[in-house]
């Protein structure tokens, strides 16, 4: 009885331990240039690739805006709700190989994402080569 209740212990803990090392769920955006908090996007996985779509925006005057200057089928719907990050796959402790939007200025960017610790996710888009683009630091929602 013991041995069972230590595995299954055990196999709890594994559990909670790799949901936490993994960039799917919600994540805080903080703004790199302000450090302020923007929105929060839900990363979720689908057919083995990652995406985030935006679920809320943190300041009540932006939460009915459209996303005006962005290609394609996204113009002029609402940012909320809009998928932002698109088609990345897992590269080690990375994953890369996809796009970011920016619902600002409706340009798409390539994008990497990256855990540090737990609860922290840098997130770079960039033009062309990784050196030049910007990152972000954003925080897990627990």
């Amino acid at each position: 009885m013991k041995k069972s209740i230590t595995i299954l212990a055990l196999f709890i803990s594994i559990v909670f331990y790799g949901q936490n090392h993994t960039v799917i769920g919600k994540w805080k955006t903080i703004d790199d240039q302000t450090g302020k908090a923007k929105s929060i996007v839900e990363i979720y996985e689908r057919s083995g690739k990652i995406y985030g779509k935006i679920i809320d925006i943190l300041d009540a005057e932006k939460k009915k805006n459209l996303c005006v200057n962005c290609p394609g089928d996204e113009k002029n719907k609402p940012v909320i709700g809009l998928v932002i990050i698109k088609g990345l796959t897992k590269d080690g402790n990375e994953y890369n190989s996809g796009k970011i939007l920016d619902p600002t200025s409706g340009k798409l960017y390539k994008c990497f994402l990256a855990l540090e610790g737990n609860d922290k996710l840098k997130v770079r888009g960039y033009v062309g080569v990784a050196l030049f683009g910007r990152t972000q630091t954003w925080n897990r929602v627990k």
